[in-house]
């Protein structure tokens, strides 16, 4: 298994772009300078020891010096040895709606938002769990298969956006039963964590509910938003809004919590419902909920040992920046006579 022990120091990679701008500017202001003195030919004659490429050449080496000394700070490690380890916990399904509706601003950023944040606060919380995703609209998809890689589940959640699926509704009935197929397992506890605001939910919900139930599955929702509701926002690709959806009679469409529908879900898959003022808060009472459940032991196989290869990045990088303080700004006579550069 490949990995990097401190992702964190990748943000040092701004300092690629910004060092960039900064030649490029400075080689601006310099030409301005030097064109008030004459011309370009005359110029050169006057300074033969310029060179126009060399210090385009450091900076290139300077840069790459500067991505690989990153990449060795962020310390890539490869397992080398897979042992099977006991666990205990629970297994989860969580279905978010990531219909459009859930742009509305009633719960801020907005429903969307504000629900992966809250997911992404939940599997920091997780040990021993193991958790899967599902989004839905007008059609469900697996986002995340059920596992115990909370990095990998991480990195699905932040992918999580409107635009995964084209078919607008909500598909609760279809995400539940997605949600009971991939909870097929000998673990005896496991639930369903439904975040939606519920509107216009399509297929026979309660009943998809009843067989979660008669396998052994809690069915816990999270109505996100609220009962006045907001309008819809209209959000262009550079995720600007650039208006909010209207019907066909040009009156500006309100979505609503439907919170009938989810107590329903909730009650009939002998769950809690909640209505989530702050979706930090609600997920954090339901996971209370779960963790009443009676926890199963189960095998699983955990890298335990990591090799680092972060000291050959280290002597790659140096060995980059020792080439680059030695290559001069300017013409040298010994390089003259050997012209590997040409400028």
């Amino acid at each position: 298994m490949f990995r990097f022990e401190n992702p964190e120091y990748f943000y040092f990679l701004l300092i690629i772009p910004i060092s960039v701008a900064l030649f490029v500017v400075g080689r601006i202001i310099r030409e301005k300078m030097l064109a008030r003195f004459g011309e370009k030919s005359l110029l050169s004659r006057l300074m033969p020891d310029y060179s126009n490429v060399r210090p385009i050449l450091k900076l290139i080496l300077w840069n790459i010096a500067m991505i690989i000394l990153t990449i060795a700070m962020a310390n890539p490690q490869i397992g080398t040895k897979l042992v099977k380890a006991k666990q205990k916990g629970i297994d989860m399904m969580i279905c978010l709606d990531v219909s459009n509706s859930m742009l509305a601003e009633d719960v801020k950023p907005n429903r969307l938002e504000n629900a992966k944040l809250a997911i992404r606060k939940l599997v920091e919380q997780l040990q021993g769990d193991r958790i899967g995703i599902i989004v839905f609209a007008g059609k469900a998809y697996i986002q995340l298969p059920i596992t115990s890689d909370y990095a990998a589940a991480e990195m699905f959640i932040n992918n999580i956006n409107t635009r995964l699926i084209p078919t607008q509704g909500t598909a609760l009935a279809q995400a539940i039963s997605m949600a009971k197929a991939s909870l097929q397992s000998e673990t005896r506890s496991k639930a369903i964590i439904l975040i939606t605001d519920g509107e216009d939910h399509e297929g026979d919900v309660l009943t998809e509910a009843e067989k979660a139930a008669a396998e052994g599955i809690r069915i816990y929702t999270i109505g996100i938003g609220t009962p006045e509701g907001s309008p819809i926002p209209i959000v262009n690709e550079k995720g600007e809004i650039t208006g909010y959806k209207k019907d066909a009679q040009g009156n500006t469409i309100i979505t609503r919590l439907d919170e009938i529908t989810l107590q329903k879900v909730a009650s009939t898959g002998q769950g809690i419902y909640i209505r989530a003022q702050n979706t930090n808060q609600a997920l954090r009472k339901i996971f209370e909920e779960i963790n009443k459940l009676e926890k199963t032991e189960f095998d699983t196989q955990l890298f335990s040992e990591y090799e680092s290869w972060y000291p050959y990045f280290l002597w790659i990088a140096f060995v980059l920046l020792v080439l680059e303080m030695l290559i001069p700004a300017r013409k040298s006579h010994w390089a003259k006579r050997i012209n590997l550069f040409g400028q």
